[in-house]
């Protein structure tokens, strides 16, 4: 999964300070940070310039040829319909449980808002082949409709949910006031507030379908992600494979200049910061169907891959279980590349969200913003791109484990950017300017007051990243080093032969793995101090 994924919006706010908020850095060029800055751009940029080489090389008449062929409109079609219907589903369906977990008294909220967290933990690949065990029918557009949608909804749910938690109620009582009924002051007022974590969360759908590869080469589904995986490992036509990738690219940028049009659109602004909780609405009589609607998400999502795993785990006959040595080896090596994939995805985006954050300039906007170029380039080309580079420039590092833990950290650095850059946002700049006035070190500053801050933040990254490295699999089957395993290929490898019982334990011992940064990421997003919340006396269904 997108990677996978990642939970809020890849654009920038553009929105001026607001007036008497003090900005570090206006007067001197920060010329250190723009440096650090200007080389993770450089490097992330790396497997674009692969593509426009990979994509010369075929004569601009194949070129176009490639591009205008009747197969390859149908590859985009497939893509993009299922994107869009894939992305609505998310948006209703994360936006209905958010609404239910953050603004009624439905009984149970924390436990729901734990629980339907959780599908983040399944890769996609596994709940495809937890649907496609249990109900071989599921294949095709339908298919990766039903599939994709469960998998993906949290991507909506927890930024919209953390936009309800934090909302400011007096917007929502003063419609009220003019007359404005329940259902009015939803779309109105509440919907318009969560509007930007809404559009990011389904940006971030959009994208993570646009990448998925595992899951649709389950489902028998065609798109323009499994056919560049089939150009270039099972054909090797890389020419090929990047110029559907360069049509991918294309795609992945329209989804991000839509959202940057949608978000500047009708702002809803707010005078100041919320300081109480918005009061709960009474569900009444639609407190049964409520749970009961969340009760079937929850077992479509979890309950279907999960106990299909259980079912290969304890069915007799059909569960060959691997050697303890070599599940315990593959469970370390994953977990080992997933923790050097955070720690360096994490200290790339550092000076990035810091540049982007404290020196709010057009120039370092811009810069910031390129770095989200590589969100929009399969994790199999940005393989394919380091095996070149690694090939001709350094060769030392083929078939290495740094060269796949730097592959990880250019895939998912948009996702620690995105942790990393929300968290220096918030710390207040007061606390630095203070400290500073009083005669401490920079160094000193940076240790006893800007990192407490931004820890959180920095643990986020950590995890959003750890949990999408445990889980990918495409990046991975073309840069592990050769006889090193990882859960996600010894599962792909052994549920590509239909040895779904051999395949089970490795598809366990990921979700087991990737349990607690999703819990560490639901923890985050619900880091505002606990509130009492006031019930709506006479607020019905």
């Amino acid at each position: 999964m997108p990677s996978a994924t990642a939970v809020s919006t890849p654009t920038t706010p553009t929105d001026p300070p607001a007036p008497g908020t003090p900005v570090l850095g206006r007067t001197r060029r920060p010329r250190v940070l723009w440096a650090l800055s200007s080389a993770v751009a450089a490097l992330l940029a790396l497997p674009l310039l692969y593509l426009v080489a990979q994509s010369a090389s075929t004569g601009r008449a194949h070129l176009v040829h490639l591009v205008f062929r009747s197969f390859t409109f149908a590859l985009v079609w497939n893509t993009i319909r299922l994107s869009v219907a894939v992305t609505v589903a998310c948006a209703i369906i994360g936006t209905a449980a958010a609404w239910l977990i953050e603004r009624t008294d439905l009984p149970g909220r924390r436990i729901w808002a734990v629980v339907v967290v959780v599908p983040l933990a399944i890769p996609d690949f596994v709940v495809g082949f937890g649907w496609v065990s249990v109900a071989p029918a599921v294949h095709g557009f339908l298919g990766a409709l039903l599939v994709m949608s469960l998998a993906l909804y949290p991507l909506v749910y927890l930024p919209v949910a953390a936009s309800f938690r934090g909302a400011d109620p007096g917007q929502e009582e003063v419609a009220r006031s003019l007359g404005l009924g329940r259902l009015a002051t939803f779309r109105r007022v509440t919907l318009a507030q969560a509007r930007p974590a809404l559009v990011g969360g389904c940006v971030l759908v959009s994208l993570a379908l646009f990448a998925e590869y595992g899951a649709f080469e389950i489902l028998r589904y065609q798109t323009l992600t499994t056919e560049i995986f089939f150009e270039s490992q099972r054909s090797y036509d890389l020419p090929v494979a990047s110029s559907l990738s360069l049509i991918l690219v294309v795609l992945s940028l329209a989804v991000l200049g839509g959202d940057a049009a949608v978000r500047n659109r009708g702002r809803v602004t707010r005078s100041a910061r919320a300081t109480r909780a918005g009061s709960l609405h009474r569900l009444g009589l639609a407190t049964v169907p409520a749970s009961l609607a969340l009760l079937a998400l929850v077992v479509l999502a979890l309950g279907v891959p999960i106990g299909v795993i259980g079912y290969w785990l304890v069915e007799p006959g059909t569960t060959t279980l691997p050697a303890a040595t070599t599940l315990v080896d593959a469970a370390l090596t994953t977990a080992g590349y997933a923790a050097g994939a955070g720690l360096l995805a994490t200290a790339l985006a550092l000076p990035v969200a810091l540049l982007a954050a404290r020196h709010p300039r057009r120039s370092t906007r811009t810069l910031e913003r390129s770095t989200f170029i590589v969100q929009a380039i399969p994790g199999l080309i940005i393989a394919l791109a380091l095996v070149y580079f690694s090939v001709h420039a350094v060769r030392p590092l083929y078939e290495s484990t740094p060269l796949l833990v730097l592959g990880y950290g250019i895939l998912f650095f948009p996702l620690a950017l995105v942790a990393v850059r929300t968290s220096v946002a918030q710390a207040p700049l007061a606390l630095e300017e203070v400290a500073r006035s009083l005669g401490r070190p920079p160094l000193v500053v940076w240790w006893r007051v800007v990192l407490p801050l931004i820890g959180p933040g920095l643990a986020a990254a950590f995890s959003l990243v750890f949990l999408s490295t445990v889980t990918e699999l495409t990046l991975t089957l073309v840069l592990v080093p050769t006889g090193v395993q990882t859960l996600a290929t010894q599962f792909w490898a052994f549920s590509s032969d239909l040895s779904y019982g051999a395949a089970a334990p490795y598809a366990a011992v990921m979700i087991a793995i990737a349990v607690v940064p999703s819990y560490v990421l639901g923890r985050w997003f619900d880091r505002l101090p606990t509130r009492s919340n006031p019930t709506v006396p006479g607020s019905g269904s």
